[in-house]
């Protein structure tokens, strides 16, 4: 069983806290640009692989290029791939070539991130590897990403992504 789920990095960054004197307002640098990377991941429930794509935009054509990544990856395998209902993994032709690539798809309910275990990886980047950065050169944010979660153990990735938690809602 895979998870996949994108994120979105933008030249805007991600502020988790900010610091400045008693009685001044703290100066937070915003370039207005809009500028953004999407990267896809892919979180195997049983090994703690993790597999990392990007695109310019999160549509049905990129991730039908995330699904063919997947299949090149782990050739061989009988994969389920768990995913939310966004309007690319739902579309006709995404699910149509998951079909003849020997890609099952299971759909997340509607607005529960919280099930999709890729979302662990996310909040971990976003929130310590990449937070609090002013006006982040977003090759550079693309490459702390790749080094930040490919230097971590598959026991890592696991425990981030809350798999081994005692709570994890999917039975072993």
């Amino acid at each position: 069983m895979v998870f996949s789920d994108a994120t979105i990095l933008t030249q805007t960054p991600p502020l988790r806290a900010c610091w400045s004197k008693i009685g001044e307002q703290a100066e937070v640098p915003i370039t207005g640009n809009r500028d953004h990377r999407v990267v896809f991941g892919a979180l195997n429930a049983r090994t703690g692989a993790v597999w990392l794509d990007e695109a310019a935009q999160w549509n049905q054509d990129a991730f039908q290029e995330h699904l063919r990544s997947i299949r090149s990856w782990w050739r061989g395998w009988k994969l389920v791939l768990v995913v939310a209902r966004g309007s690319p993994h739902t579309a006709k032709r995404s699910r149509q070539l998951a079909a003849q690539s020997g890609i099952e798809m299971r759909f997340l309910p509607t607005a529960c991130p919280e099930l999709n275990s890729v979302e662990g990886l996310w909040r971990h980047v976003k929130g310590r590897v990449l937070a609090n950065e002013p006006t982040p050169d977003l090759s550079q944010s693309l490459g702390r990403v790749h080094d930040e979660l490919f230097q971590m153990t598959p026991t890592q990735h696991l425990r981030l992504a809350g798999v081994l938690s005692g709570s994890f809602w999917l039975p072993a």
